[in-house]
């Protein structure tokens, strides 16, 4: 049995602070979704605010990478 291939996006802070969420959704199932808005907590800013579905940049992704 073959596994569901899933990709990993990030919600990343509409703060500006730079926090990141990391979450996976399976490609078959979405086509056509919209982007994901969802309201977390941000511990940065300290406060609830709204994570927005969007691609990191090839740095940070380098250093997530890295680190994890």
């Amino acid at each position: 049995m073959a596994k569901a291939a899933k990709e990993t996006f990030f919600l990343v802070s509409s703060e500006g602070t730079g926090f990141f969420y990391t979450n996976r959704k399976n490609k078959k199932k979405g086509k056509g979704e919209t982007k994901l808005k969802v309201r977390k907590y941000d511990p940065i800013a300290r406060k609830h605010v709204l994570f927005e579905d969007k691609k990191l940049s090839k740095l940070k992704k380098k250093y997530v990478a890295g680190t994890a």
